[in-house]
This record gives C-alpha cells, sequence and structure tokens, in this order.
C-alpha cells in the first residue's frame, strides 16, 4: 500500500512537472493554457520519434494527430448551406448563408486558415464552426480555402493555391452562381493564413486584367516578416506556451526548405546577409523602435548587430 502512494505520488509530481510551465499573469485562465501547451507537446514528441523511426515525415503526423482530435464539426446551422468543391484544382469548403428576398446578392469572405503553412484544415471543427457562423451571421458566403500545406509543397506553392481559388471565385460567373455582390468581398486569415491572405491581397491589386476587386482584408494575428525575429512580440513572447519564438522560426524553416541548423541564427536576425556589415547596415534601417509607441516597445530593445555569421 505505501508503495502504491509513493508512486501514486511519484506519477502525480512527474504530471505536473510536465503540464506546468510559466505562462504572462495577464492570461485569464492558465492552466487551461498549460494542459493545451501540454496536449500540444506531447502529440509534437510522438510526431518527432514517428519522423525519428522513419516511419512518416513529423508535420504529416503531428497534423494527422491534430485532425483527429478535432475532426467533426460540433456546429451545424439549417440556415447555411455547406459545399465541399473545388476552384481551378483548388480544395474549398463553401458555406452559404440563405438569400434574403430583401437582400438578393449577399456579401462574401474569403477565408484562409492558419497553422504554419503545414497544419490544420478548412475542415477542421474551429474552422468550420468559425464559417457557419460568419456565414449565418452576417448572410454570407464565405469560401474557406484549403491549400495544399507543408512538407508536401512548399513557398510559394501556398500563396499560387489561394490566388487561384480566389481568381477562379472572383469570376462574374461564379460570383453570379453563388449569389454575391461583386463590390462586398472580403479576404480574410489567421496567423499563417493571415500572412497568405495579406500575399493575396498584393497579388489581386498588382493584377490589371482582373474586373472584380476585393473590398476589404482583415487580417487576425497574421505573420508579415521574417527579417527580424525580435521585435517587441517576439521578446515578450519567445517563450510562450505552444508558440514559442523557437518554434515559430523552425515553421518559417519548414516553409521555405531549408535547414533547422539556421535556426539559431535566425532567432539572433542573423539571417539577412552573408555579409555581416551589410547585415547590420539593413537592420539599423529596420529600427522598428522609431515606428512603435513606448507603450509597445518598453524596455524591449531592436537586435541591430550580431556577434557572429553563421
Amino acid at each position: 500500500m505505501r508503495s502504491s502512494c509513493v508512486l501514486l505520488a511519484a506519477l502525480v509530481a512527474l504530471a505536473a512537472y510536465y503540464v506546468y510551465t510559466p505562462v504572462p499573469s495577464s492570461v485569464s485562465e492558465p492552466w487551461k493554457l498549460m494542459l493545451l501547451n501540454a496536449v500540444f507537446h506531447g502529440a509534437q514528441q510522438v510526431s518527432d520519434l514517428i519522423h525519428y523511426l522513419g516511419l512518416g515525415h513529423h508535420l504529416l503526423a503531428l497534423n494527422f494527430i491534430i485532425i483527429s482530435v478535432d475532426k467533426k464539426s460540433a456546429l451545424s446551422s439549417a440556415r447555411v448551406k455547406v459545399t465541399d468543391t473545388d476552384f481551378d484544382g483548388v480544395e474549398v469548403r463553401v458555406f452559404e448563408g440563405l438569400p434574403k428576398p430583401e437582400e438578393p446578392l449577399k456579401r462574401s469572405v474569403v477565408y484562409i486558415h492558419g497553422g504554419g503553412w503545414a497544419l490544420a484544415s478548412a475542415k477542421m471543427r474551429h474552422y468550420d464552426e468559425l464559417c457557419t457562423a460568419m456565414a449565418e451571421e452576417l448572410n454570407a458566403v464565405i469560401v474557406s480555402i484549403d491549400y495544399r500545406l507543408v512538407p508536401k509543397v512548399y513557398f510559394p506553392e501556398q500563396i499560387h493555391d489561394v490566388v487561384r481559388a480566389t481568381k477562379h471565385f472572383l469570376q462574374p460567373e461564379v460570383l453570379q452562381k453563388y449569389m454575391v455582390d461583386p463590390g462586398r468581398i472580403c479576404i480574410s486569415g489567421d496567423s499563417a493564413g493571415g500572412n497568405l491572405a495579406a500575399a493575396l491581397g498584393q497579388q489581386l491589386i498588382q493584377d490589371v486584367n482582373l474586373r472584380n476587386k476585393v473590398k476589404l482584408q482583415a487580417l487576425i494575428y497574421p505573420i508579415l516578416q521574417a527579417l527580424d525575429f525580435n521585435t517587441p512580440s517576439y521578446q515578450q513572447n519567445a517563450n510562450m506556451p505552444i508558440l514559442s519564438r523557437y518554434v515559430m522560426v523552425k515553421y518559417w524553416v519548414d516553409y521555405f526548405k531549408g535547414n533547422y541548423d539556421f535556426v539559431q541564427a535566425m532567432i539572433v536576425n542573423n539571417h539577412t546577409s552573408l555579409d555581416v556589415e551589410e547585415a547590420t547596415a539593413l537592420r539599423a534601417r529596420l529600427n522598428w523602435t522609431s515606428l512603435l509607441p513606448a507603450s509597445i516597445t518598453k524596455n524591449y530593445t531592436a537586435a541591430v548587430s550580431s556577434s557572429t555569421a553563421e
């Protein structure tokens, strides 16, 4: 009996050690974040083991685990029609709010999911529920793009997918099919999806042959640059659970089909040039402290120079 109690206490202590992670005091429900981080960390370790044993790529394994856990949508609505189809060869899930007599043409949102260009899916419960809610509350047509992911494709194929799918949707005959107002179309995305939405917006603006343009761009915590990994937000959240700076840099490396040997060099901003003097001069011109208010910069300083070139 005594040995069982000792073993139980040891297991509880081990579990607490694995789960507990320091989190900012501003987090309202820290234990939920800790538990989520422990689950995600465990899934990463399992996928890394699968990769090490040669059974499959770690990102494919991790994405399989994530999608399996978050597969079925708990939200359904009789007021939203959901269809899986493809636009110019790119898989999409279309959510259509029911038409209203007083509003024959509907607004629309082209939505791009996040996941570090390597994880998640438009068919996951989280994004399914989000797009269903948008379609119902806005009485809109939501086009959720299921672009291809790393490691099946790398930069810039993800951008090509979202551009192709959106241009197909913007064709007059397609908008007419879905009863969409050409003057009320928004593009949006979160995290890596926000990055792709920003790139999509630039591509659409530059296309002089495109008849219908988007009206609005809504980016949700987007990833917009890979030049500086020492901005105030990167410094403040360097060790944040789930998505630390180290993990974020690794997703960038995966996206560019790079080598993990460069991760540490990128963390200290030693990746913009092989010439140290040239990199230092470039970093000085990109000093964000002159662009942000003191309430954001606080006591964080820009990483203008580095000691070694990797």
